[in-house]
């Protein structure tokens, strides 16, 4: 019986043990899996970039491309071929490209933080209700991509000094400063002040980030013009929103070394505590295309809760 009772015990334990490391095993088999598939989100994630598309109502869009690994110039081929009619099947629903089809981009060349862009005649074609969108879609595509102060567009080698229709001038190297989704809420010439405010959009149940440049007569500091127009119940555009609390208010701000201090009171965050991701990118997206700054540090009742540089920004 001893002898019976012994084998017994051993048997549980062999068994227990087997079951174990069967465990183990499997645990760890998982365990591998999931931190490949983490190593290669990461890796698609450093090769995506922004491009900005048209959408139903003539507005352009922030979205995303994939690129390859490849050198500077054809990862700007990449985003212009994006941008042509006719050249991607990838394109997210419910956007679409811009530039003229059959448009060619003959030459490339970047020298002294200038891109200059030579495409064919095909370019002229584009109508004239989309016109500035598309040299804006192609200056803030491209500047997106790398640390350029300006493009320069050629067209068969010489330079588009005007639009095509409305024949109004154009710089000769063109920045951010023409502007995007412009709109304008002006009565008299004075006390004009240009802002860039990022808003959301829900295309097919996903949400992209849109700039709009607004002209407004109002001589306050940007970024109180920036949090009341987010905070507002009031936007020009009804697809447009935004998910700042109507009862945020921004207590206090400065700059400083190349950081905006941003201090505000509780209704920064949501009913949760939390701060949600759609606030903090739209404020952020807003701060960098109006101040020259490397990061935007959130505090609420002057304790800091974020921050965010603009490396760290999604495409």
């Amino acid at each position: 019986m001893l002898r019976t009772k012994a084998l017994r015990k051993i048997f549980v334990t062999t068994l227990s043990l087997f079951i174990l490391l069967f465990v183990v095993t499997i645990t760890s088999r998982e365990n591998v899996s999931v931190l490949k598939t983490n190593l290669e989100i990461v890796n698609l994630e450093n090769n995506v970039h922004s491009i900005y598309l048209l959408n139903d109502r003539g507005l352009l869009v922030r979205s995303k491309i994939l690129l390859e690994d490849s050198s500077e110039k054809e990862e700007i081929a990449a985003i212009i071929a994006n941008l042509t009619i006719g050249n991607s099947n990838v394109l997210p629903d419910g956007l679409k490209a811009i530039i003229p089809k059959n448009t060619v981009i003959k030459e490339i060349i970047v020298g002294n933080r200038i891109v200059t862009l030579n495409f064919s005649k095909e370019l002229l074609n584009v109508s004239a209700r989309d016109e500035k969108n598309m040299v804006a879609s192609i200056v803030y595509s491209i500047m997106d991509l790398g640390n350029y102060e300006g493009i320069s567009i050629l067209v068969e080698g010489e330079n588009l000094t005007k639009y095509p229709n409305s024949l109004e001038e154009i710089p000769l190297i063109i920045n951010k400063n023409i502007g995007i989704n412009t709109f304008y809420d002006i009565t008299s010439r004075d006390d004009i002040n240009k802002v860039v405010i990022y808003y959301l959009e829900n295309i097919d149940n996903n949400l992209y980030y849109v700039p709009v440049t607004k002209y407004l007569n109002d001589d306050r500091e940007k970024i109180k013009i920036i949090v009341e127009e987010l905070s507002s119940s009031y936007i020009y555009e009804s697809n447009l929103m935004s998910f700042l609390n109507s009862n945020t208010r921004l207590l206090e701000y400065h700059e400083e070394d190349g950081v905006m201090y941003l201090n505000f009171n509780d209704y920064l965050f949501d009913g949760n505590d939390k701060v949600l991701e759609e606030v903090i990118y739209s404020l952020a997206y807003s701060v960098f295309d109006n101040y020259n700054v490397d990061m935007v540090m959130f505090e609420v009742n002057s304790e800091v809760i974020y921050y965010l540089s603009s490396d760290d920004l999604p495409y």
